[in-house]
């Protein structure tokens, strides 16, 4: 939403407002409200406590829209049914439940169904619009109806096996990546399947979503004018590395989707192998709508990549043909072929490499086996190049503070548990009720 790396908007906890550390940034939904664009917010666009943000406005930008909408389903309403691993803990522990009920009745079908009726109003009217739609799935708790998971049996899921010894073969800030939020530490197989399924589920019904909103875009002939985007914020883990969730550096962890289409496109077939970022979306809608993007953005347009055709070259000079990731206090850096990541400690940096054409699920770290190749050093100066880079406030960004502290956050509050006047739980409803 505002094209630049943490280090520069200076954020680097949830719960922070935008505007208390970069206060004069442009977001990319100010930047099309400037433009005479309608800009609508549907769900989960800025950061939420999910699921106990669900139906508030979160930790949003009021500067960003026009309008937004908060939706609240049966799957908040009904929280105190869902199977957890911690009681009452739902967003940072496992947790998933398959629920009577439509899909229409989830907090994220309702967020379809609200996106469409905003694309009739907006087939109608002839506005310009920039529509945020927010979907709370697939993130923890894996809530869907149970037809979803019906179409998965935890019996034929695979779960990932971790060699004895392998964590002694990271850094020490990786290995505690991978041990956050592990409850418990080793799940039992048939458990771990039977949540790998819930996650399989909950993908496939936002899918739908999806798919309910592409064909009302259709049917109002809206998709002859307008540019969709279709990403998520972060990867997650399913066992790999011995983990589960996300908050590492591994490639389970930080590549995401990013499908693009632009109706004007003239490309054929799809590039998959070309590396870009997240930050590179706000630049590539400024190109392909013609407004002219604020200075400070740190992103590369990636409008060039959708109007050549996949058998055509394309000048991979004016890309950086690399990704940058941040977490913590690691920095990992992905090419084609390689993954450097280098840790800050407190005992000095440290270092990962990974060769994914033998390596693709990055669990033979060769720094630690003494045997990492050639490539590394100039992997390296690249790594830091682009840390640094990355480090720099950007021209014409505006203020910028660094002590931006978060917002003071409330204990969730499952619906039909009670409490007393000093807050405390006095009841939790049963999930027979």
């Amino acid at each position: 939403m505002t094209g630049l790396y943490p280090d520069q908007t200076k954020i680097f906890r949830n719960n922070t407002y935008i505007r208390d550390a970069i206060p004069d940034v442009i977001t990319l939904g100010q930047r099309f409200r400037q433009s005479g664009y309608h800009s609508i917010r549907i769900g989960k666009i800025f950061h939420y406590d999910n699921p106990s943000a669900i139906g508030t406005a979160g930790i949003d930008d009021i500067y960003s829209w026009d309008q937004t909408i908060h939706p609240y389903g049966r799957d908040k309403r009904e929280e105190y049914k869902i199977n957890t691993l911690t009681p009452r803990k739902y967003g940072g522990t496992l947790s998933w439940l398959a629920m009577d009920g439509t899909s229409e009745e989830q907090t994220d079908g309702i967020g379809a169904t609200e996106a469409i009726g905003k694309l009739d109003e907006l087939a109608a009217s002839g506005e310009p619009f920039f529509l945020a739609l927010g979907f709370y799935r697939p993130h923890t708790p894996f809530v869907a109806p149970k037809r979803f998971f019906a179409q998965y049996n935890p019996e034929h899921i695979e779960i990932p096996e971790t060699p004895e010894g392998y964590l002694e073969t990271l850094p020490e800030r990786a290995q505690k990546s991978i041990r956050r939020k592990q409850n418990p530490a080793v799940l039992e197989a048939e458990l771990a399947q039977e949540i790998k399924a819930a996650y399989f589920a909950t993908v496939s019904f936002v899918d739908e979503q999806i798919g309910r909103v592409l064909r009302k875009l259709e049917e109002t002939g809206l998709d002859q004018n307008t540019v969709v985007v279709i990403t998520s914020d972060h990867g997650y883990h399913l066992g790999e590395h011995g983990h589960w969730q996300k908050q590492t550096l591994f490639q389970n962890a930080t590549q995401v989707p990013l499908l693009m289409y632009d109706p004007s496109s003239t490309q054929s077939g799809s590039m998959n192998d070309v590396p870009v970022e997240l930050i590179d979306i706000y630049p590539t809608l400024m190109e392909l709508t013609g407004i002219t993007p604020p200075s400070f953005l740190a992103g590369q347009s990636l409008a060039s990549m959708l109007t050549s055709n996949i058998d055509e070259t394309i000048d991979l000079d004016t890309l950086r043909n690399n990704a940058l990731t941040q977490w913590g206090s690691g920095y990992s850096l992905v090419d084609g072929r390689y993954r450097i990541t280098r840790w800050n400690g407190e005992d000095g940096t440290e270092w990962e490499f990974y060769d994914r054409s033998a390596d693709p699920v990055e669990m033979r770290n060769l720094v630690s086996e003494g045997t990492a190749p050639h490539p590394f050093d100039s992997l390296r100066v690249i790594l830091e190049s682009r840390v640094a880079e990355a480090q720099q406030k950007p021209q014409g960004l505006g203020r910028q503070f660094a002590n931006a502290q978060p917002a003071l956050k409330a204990p969730n509050i499952t619906p039909g548990d009670q409490f007393d006047e000093q807050g405390r739980q006095t009841y939790f409803k049963p999930k027979s009720d």
